[in-house]
């Protein structure tokens, strides 16, 4: 049917192009906010493209559940300003027949959104949780750049390095800083390389340079010149911390039914229930008057979208800290926005048809 066939076209054209604008904001933010983290020493730069991929993922159902939404209203709207609706409703079509073409452009995308934060997004999460953890369990030497100070995990040490390693595997122009008690160690080497024994043990070997002793603001400082200085470096040990609730896995959340695993599981189970009533309540809301603005039906289904997602993200909570019961949770904000859409096909179906212009 030549209907169904121009709204299915019209439909993916627009998600192609909002998803692809959606997705890059997301990965321009993310990306400012790792190259901060990494020029501040927070993260390597060799793992920015990893916590992208894994924030991407995490972040994929409101990209997914935004596009659904904006590309059923915008295509609509169109039609509204187009007078494109005038020649359907002329020919017999309801408002109601838009359901079904809505529906089966929906329904696979909500698909994907409910696969993506049942089962990829936790395990998106527990990655980047496990990458992280991971970087942090690195010694200090791991984390020295050419040219670039960088703090130590623990932030009492200062590493400066002037050329990186050359094809023998020693740096030049080495400076150390650290701070305990109170008191002030600077180091100035002139090579330095690391090395390993038997055994495994990993030492830091610094050749002819010289040792600073003292308290900050006091004349009393202790100078020592040397040829050869060796340290054994001792690899950092995190402690395991029990994983996250959003990065629990699906099935551990209906197998431990505590409260913190409810509230997620609640958070889960409506994303993509919310994507699909957004997809409806997107055919009533894109009406739009010819003669008036065109943004105006735009800025009210943007403000439906955060009291809609912020309403399941409070019942979350609520249920997490023992407010809400499970089943409230989940049905409620549902059951609210359902009536909403029902109320507003009554009003486009029982008043005088919106779509003629008011003289």
């Amino acid at each position: 049917m030549i209907f169904r066939r121009a709204l299915q076209r019209e439909f993916t054209h627009a998600a192609a192009a909002v998803f692809v604008a959606l997705f890059a904001i997301l990965i321009t933010t993310v990306l400012i906010r790792l190259l901060g983290q990494a020029a501040g020493g927070r993260v390597p730069s060799d793992a920015v493209l990893a916590l992208i991929g894994f924030s991407a993922v995490t972040e994929l159902p409101i990209v997914l559940t935004l596009t659904v939404f904006i590309a059923v209203l915008l295509s609509l709207s169109r039609s509204y300003r187009d007078s494109e609706m005038v020649v359907w409703f002329a020919a017999g079509v309801p408002l109601t027949a838009w359901i079904g073409p809505v529906l089966r452009f929906a329904v696979p995308l909500v698909l994907v959104i409910a696969g993506v934060t049942l089962f990829l997004g936790p395990w998106a999460q527990l990655k980047n949780a496990e990458y992280r953890d991971r970087l942090d369990s690195r010694d200090d030497t791991q984390r020295v750049a050419p040219g670039v100070f960088r703090e130590s995990a623990g932030a009492r040490r200062v590493f400066f390095v002037e050329v990186g390693a050359g094809v023998d595997g020693r740096v030049r122009n080495v400076f150390v800083s650290e701070e305990n008690d109170e008191k002030l160690t600077v180091i100035a080497a002139a090579e330095g390389l690391l090395t390993a024994d038997a055994d495994g043990n990993r030492y830091v070997i610094l050749e002819k340079g010289r040792r600073y002793d003292g308290t900050p603001g006091t004349p009393e400082y202790r100078v020592m010149e040397f040829e050869r200085y060796q340290v054994q470096i001792e690899a950092r040990q995190t402690a395991t911390a029990p994983g996250k609730t959003r990065s629990r896995p699906t099935m551990e959340l209906l197998q431990n039914p505590d409260e913190r695993n409810l509230g997620e599981l609640a958070g889960r189970i409506g994303i993509p229930l919310a994507a699909l009533l957004l997809a409806l309540l997107a055919i009533p809301l894109s009406f739009v008057n010819p003669r008036a603005g065109r943004t105006n039906n735009l800025l009210l289904a943007i403000f439906t979208y955060l009291i809609y997602s912020n309403t399941i993200t409070i019942c979350q909570a609520w249920v997490a800290q023992g407010r809400m019961r499970f089943e409230l949770a989940v049905l409620l904000p549902h059951l609210v926005v359902l009536a909403l859409l029902a109320l507003m096909f009554y009003r486009r179906l029982a008043v005088s048809p919106f779509w003629r212009a008011r003289t």
